[in-house]
């Protein structure tokens, strides 16, 4: 469209809202047909796997990363419901809420709490540690412990933040409580995990102990490492946003920060159409089955640079975000900056 409005031209509230307004609507149709083919197929999945046991362990386990990937698909309508945008009913958005959060192992209330403090805060250097990738900037790095440094590197190694940490993060840290979250947001994981024991007990009864584990930990671990992957592409990327609180903009937040990753349409479904995270992060009302017609028929998003697969591999080399260049950097960038200052002094 040639009346295309650049990202770095400031657009207001007051002009976009309008425009993103008829794409929010939601379409029973079209949730109950996703309920169908992501939390449907994925209880197949685990049906297909018992039988398949006694057949070959291997052939289990390729079913369950199978079933690891649809995982992602339920997680995306769970993560709908916690943003409003999935069913009028807001009944009907808890209890599937509330299913699909026994399917992905997460408390429904508390990571919704969580969530939007990530949506209302996103790329607010001021205003992080809840619902983020830790990210630290290159002068807080410099003057942090020993002990903060080996334990920030740990956290970004390629292997611990995107194979290790998200299964552990699914299976064990959504099982306590958030202490800044209200008493409602603390039951809502104990209730949660009460719920998870009984899965648990049911599902080791009928398939086995170990086999169950077995299932289990592959699909938690396929699904987790894919969505952290997706969660962290759509914000550590080239031109992406940080700013102080003072600087701080809800809509340069999602334009320049939230990225649009231009996935294989296989990809684009399994994952919810989230690669269209900067129309999502614009109004988190817009239910998944919207996010593409809105990018298309929008002439905001037309200079909004799309990341695809390849070049995006490269972001696991970013680990910090220089303030001063406005842009993350990986440990080479620290070692040479660090060589230039020992140099001038």
């Amino acid at each position: 469209m040639s009346n295309a409005q650049p990202v770095n031209d400031r657009i207001t509230p007051k002009q976009w809202k309008p425009l993103v307004a008829p794409f929010t609507k939601t379409h029973l149709g079209k949730e109950i047909w996703q309920l169908t083919n992501s939390l449907g197929a994925y209880v197949l999945l685990w049906v297909t796997m018992y039988f398949t046991l006694a057949v070959s362990w291997w052939l289990t386990a390729a079913v369950a990363i199978l079933a690891g990937a649809f995982l992602v698909r339920v997680f995306i309508i769970f993560h709908d419901c916690g943003h409003g945008s999935y069913f009028r009913s807001k009944t009907a958005r808890s209890i599937w809420g509330f299913v699909c959060g026994m399917a992905t192992f997460t408390a429904y209330g508390q990571w919704t709490w969580e969530h939007a403090h990530h949506h209302a805060n996103s790329g607010n250097l001021d205003e992080r540690g809840i619902g983020d990738i830790w990210t630290m900037t290159v002068e807080e790095y410099r003057h942090a412990s020993l002990w903060e440094r080996l334990g920030y590197r740990a956290v970004r190694n390629p292997i611990i933040l995107f194979v290790i940490g998200p299964l552990l993060h699914f299976t064990f840290q959504h099982r306590i409580p958030n202490s800044s979250g209200n008493s409602k947001l603390k039951r809502s994981v104990w209730f949660m995990n009460f719920a998870l024991a009984a899965k648990v007990i049911v599902l080791m009864s009928i398939f086995g102990v170990l086999p169950y584990l077995f299932i289990q930990v592959i699909c938690m671990a396929v699904g987790a490492s894919i969505g952290t992957w997706l969660f962290y592409v759509q914000h550590q990327h080239d031109d992406a946003y940080w700013e102080k609180k003072e600087d701080w903009d809800f809509t340069d937040a999602a334009l320049k920060g939230s990225s649009f990753y231009k996935l294989p349409r296989v990809m684009q479904w399994f994952s919810g159409n989230i690669g269209f995270h900067h129309v999502h992060h614009l109004s988190s009302r817009i239910p998944n089955y919207n996010l593409e017609a809105c990018h298309n028929a929008l002439s905001i998003f037309n200079q909004v640079k799309p990341i695809t697969l390849l070049p995006s591999l490269k972001t696991m080399s970013y680990r910090l975000w220089c303030e001063a260049d406005k842009t993350l950097v990986g440990w080479s960038y620290l070692k040479q900056s660090i060589r230039a200052q020992s140099s001038q002094n």
